[in-house]
């Protein structure tokens, strides 16, 4: 769909990030970050292959239970091996680990939980808010996090409206709205903040966060009071809501002196600069 946070999501196993996506109406985990998160292996890769050499049976059934699907990677999507709870089953068997039983417990959690979430959707937001809450956020950050998720939705199905299918459509117009309003594309503002593999927007503070969703929000009403159709007239669409965003972005900057686009991870910010940005938040009233 174009955006890490509705295609590539990220599960946590005793501090380990395994990849996943939602395919088939069912979970698809990163085979290599299960190897990654159940043995010491430095090379998964080659844990895989000799896996499948001690065990034929396994490695006569690998294209029954293993496919490969777009993960999102560091160095954007790409086709990576991945199989399902049943799959995942079949090849921790083969794996003399410690934590295989815990894993299979944790594996079918994961599988319930995202069953109960499509029958009551509000699941899944709480369950956001606990993981954000473990990983040490505040309260007062977590709502904008999840309020952007939310905005963020809208905007890409207004965009699926207006023929925008391709992951590389949704990657394109979504660097024009940070270009605009932040003047770094997705990939300029990562480098800005160290990142590689993680979401950028996990990384963002409470100022970095309310501008990406007003150049969202702003995108989505342009769109809709414009109706723009394909690529070409959505980018500049998108651009400009990207530049409501980036003008109030620089009048604050004026009114403070001080740059909103910050190379800090969020969570590695000293708590004291968090209440300094929280002031100038509210001494610019924004909500």
């Amino acid at each position: 769909m174009g955006d890490e946070e509705e295609s590539t999501h990220i599960a946590l196993f005793k501090g380990k990030a395994i990849r996943k996506v939602w395919f088939a109406e069912r979970w698809w985990f990163v085979v290599e970050d299960i190897i990654s998160a159940l043995t010491d292996s430095n090379d998964p890769k080659q844990y895989i292959q000799k896996l499948k050499q001690r065990d034929e049976l396994l490695a006569k059934g690998w294209v029954q239970i293993v496919r490969t699907l777009l993960i999102l990677t560091s160095g954007g999507k790409q086709q990576m091996n991945c199989s399902d709870t049943e799959g995942i089953f079949r090849i921790i068997q083969s794996i003399p680990s410690k934590k295989a039983e815990p894993f299979k417990r944790w594996l079918a959690k994961v599988g319930y939980e995202r069953i109960k979430e499509i029958e009551n959707p509000e699941l899944a937001q709480e369950r956001m808010k606990e993981l954000y809450e473990q990983k040490g956020y505040s309260k007062e950050w977590i709502e904008k996090r999840l309020r952007g998720i939310a905005i963020r939705q809208e905007l890409t199905e207004e965009w699926k409206n207006r023929g925008i299918k391709q992951d590389i459509e949704f990657a394109i117009l979504t660097n024009e709205i940070s270009k605009a309003a932040f003047g770094k594309t997705i990939e300029e503002y990562k480098k800005l903040k160290n990142l590689k593999r993680e979401n950028l927007r996990d990384h963002m503070d409470d100022l970095e966060l309310i501008f990406t969703m007003l150049g969202e929000a702003s995108t989505t009403r342009i769109a809709k009071a414009k109706d723009p159709h394909g690529l070409k007239e959505n980018k500049i669409a998108a651009r400009q809501g990207g530049e409501v965003a980036g003008n109030a972005r620089k009048e604050l900057e004026e009114k403070t002196g001080e740059s909103i686009v910050s190379e800090d991870n969020f969570l590695d910010i000293p708590e004291k600069l968090k209440k300094k940005r929280k002031r100038l938040i509210e001494q610019a009233g924004i909500i």
